[in-house]
C-alpha cells in the first residue's frame, strides 16, 4: 500500500515548511504491492539539525519510521535515488 495523494501532499507541505527545495521518495514505499514499513525520503535545502527535526515531525505525523537522506553532496547512492525515486518537489 502506497501513500495516498493527501498524505503525499502533507509530506510535501511539511518539507516546504522546513525549506526543502527538492524532495524524492524512494525505497519500498514506491512498490504499491508492499505494506508500508517505513518512509524513505531524500531532500535538498534542509540543513543541519533541521534535517533531524524534519524526520522526527514526519514520524510523528505518519506514525511510522522515517529515513531522511540529504541529496547534497551527491554520491552514487543519491544519484540512484534521483534516478529511481519519485520526485515530489
Amino acid at each position: 500500500m502506497a501513500l495516498s495523494e493527501s498524505q503525499l501532499l502533507k509530506l510535501t507541505e511539511i518539507a516546504q515548511r522546513f525549506g526543502a527545495t527538492r524532495l524524492i521518495l524512494f525505497g519500498s514505499l514506491l512498490n504499491v504491492d508492499t505494506t508500508i514499513r517505513d518512509i524513505d525520503v531524500a531532500c535538498d535545502g534542509i540543513v543541519g539539525w533541521k534535517l533531524y527535526e524534519f524526520g522526527a515531525l514526519l514520524e510523528k505525523e505518519f506514525r511510522i519510521p522515517v529515513d531522511v537522506v540529504p541529496l547534497s553532496p551527491p554520491n552514487p547512492f543519491t544519484r540512484a535515488i534521483e534516478t529511481k525515486g519519485k520526485r515530489l518537489l
